[in-house]
């Protein structure tokens, strides 16, 4: 995973604009368009992705405007099993990636996925790995699970050149759902 954007802060909303929170549920199949991390100062909008002609998970492209890329072919925030977001740590001549804190997450801090269809998956970190690339758990990662979960996945480590020697995974569980 070729790794390499800018983040945004979240801004604050006001009371009366709160949404309705449910206990976890498990959601409908509905994208993500926009991920909000606020423990980093993640708010960005979500792009689709897809295989790379290599047969691996496409990355989003590098641009001055870096944002996060949901699997499509992995279930979408709030379904059963585990739903997977990419992002840059940086992103070559831009600078910074939208997921340049993600080793900074901590058990309990909260993700936000907000779908297509307006609703949101509200996620809570269990743990945040630093792996070696060559030893990437695939099965952790991708493998099935019967409740709903988010891995996020960056870069990571030691760096020479354009590489980076790790990859940085959070994991985190299903916690809330809005309206």
């Amino acid at each position: 995973m070729g790794c390499s954007g800018r983040a945004t802060t979240a801004s604050p909303r006001s009371s009366q604009q709160r949404p309705t929170v449910k206990s976890a549920q498990v959601l409908g199949r509905s994208a993500p368009v926009r991920l909000r991390i606020p423990a980093i100062g993640v708010d960005t909008p979500v792009m689709r992705l897809g295989l790379a002609p290599d047969g691996s998970v496409q990355v989003p492209p590098i641009t001055a405007d870096d944002r996060a890329g949901w699997y499509r072919h992995s279930p979408t925030p709030g379904q059963v099993g585990p739903s997977v977001i990419l992002g840059h740590v940086t992103v070559g001549p831009y600078g910074d990636g939208v997921f340049r804190h993600l080793a900074r997450l901590h058990r309990g801090d909260r993700i936000v996925a907000r779908l297509e269809n307006g609703t949101a998956a509200v996620f809570t970190i269990s743990t945040v790995r630093t792996v070696a690339k060559a030893d990437f758990p695939a099965d952790d990662v991708y493998g099935n699970v019967d409740r709903p979960e988010l891995r996020l996945i960056t870069c990571g480590g030691p760096r020479t050149g354009d590489e980076y020697r790790d990859n940085v995974i959070a994991f985190a569980t299903l916690s809330a759902t809005t309206s």
